[in-house]
């Protein structure tokens, strides 16, 4: 037998002999060495795969790109159905509006519209929030970059009167006059407070100005008031003398005012 043979032999005797010691220092060193070694990760379960998907953003992009995309259509699918109502309202009026029509005239299926409104009621009084809303946003808009504040009443001056020239409250009022009514008297203290928070600044100016307070929410409800009235009953005068004459109107609440509303 071969010197390398009886190696082996030994080698292999030597490591039978270890593994059948209960204890000794080969078994305690390879005891030490699995437990520093780093523990085998366990495949995935199947209910334990969602939970990791959720959290890669790979794979979460997609749903949110898909919600945008939905939110998208949805308001899309809204303000076509608002603008159908609105064409239709001012041509045939709000008493004859049909959900019929409203869904031919904005290119929706009747499934689609009772998903967002329940009923005729409900598309009306949507129309008047959206109006209002626009109203404001579009004022707010107008105005929002004078920061001086004779600058910023002669912006919302020519908007009131862009809004009288080009607006279609007149047109609803001959033609809805009902509706019409109800949707200026919904506005009206809404928009006081509007006009307030808008000519906040403006109103700081005049008071400083005259050493006076001003009733502000008068001198609001009378703006209000005046582009109504013109809805009602244009006027002859050209409505391009309506800051001075405005103007005029606040000196003359100014002068007359209380010794409270002086304070």
């Amino acid at each position: 037998m071969s010197l390398k043979s009886a190696n082996n032999r030994t080698a292999i005797a030597q490591a039978a002999e270890v593994d059948t010691q209960p204890v000794g220092r080969a078994r305690v060193k390879a005891v030490k060495k699995a437990a520093a070694a780093p523990a085998k990760k366990k495949p995935l379960t199947a209910a334990a795969a969602p939970a990791v998907a959720d959290k890669n953003p790979a794979t979460a992009a997609p749903v949110v790109v898909r919600r945008a995309r939905s939110n998208r259509r949805s308001e899309q699918t809204i303000a076509n159905i608002l603008a159908a109502t609105e064409n239709i309202v001012l041509e045939s009026g709000a008493e004859r509006i049909s959900i019929l029509d409203v869904c031919r005239a904005a290119d929706v299926s009747r499934g689609t519209f009772y998903r967002y409104f329940a009923s005729q009621d409900e598309l009306l009084d949507a129309f008047s929030r959206h109006k209002r809303e626009r109203f404001h946003v579009a004022l707010a808009e107008a105005v929002e970059s004078y920061q001086d504040p004779d600058e910023r009443f002669a912006a919302l001056v020519r908007y009131l009167d862009h809004y009288l020239e080009h607006g279609r409250a007149r047109r609803l009022l001959i033609v809805a006059p009902e509706y019409a009514l109800g949707f200026f008297k919904r506005i009206f203290h809404d928009s006081v407070v509007r006009f307030q928070d808008v000519l906040g600044m403006v109103f700081d100016a005049w008071e400083t100005r005259l050493g006076v307070k001003l009733d502000r929410e008068l001198v609001c409800e009378l703006l209000i008031r005046y582009v109504l009235s013109e809805q009602l009953v244009p006027g002859d005068a050209d409505r391009k003398t309506l800051p001075r004459r405005i103007a005029r109107m606040v000196e003359s609440l100014t002068a007359g005012a209380s010794p409270r509303a002086r304070r």
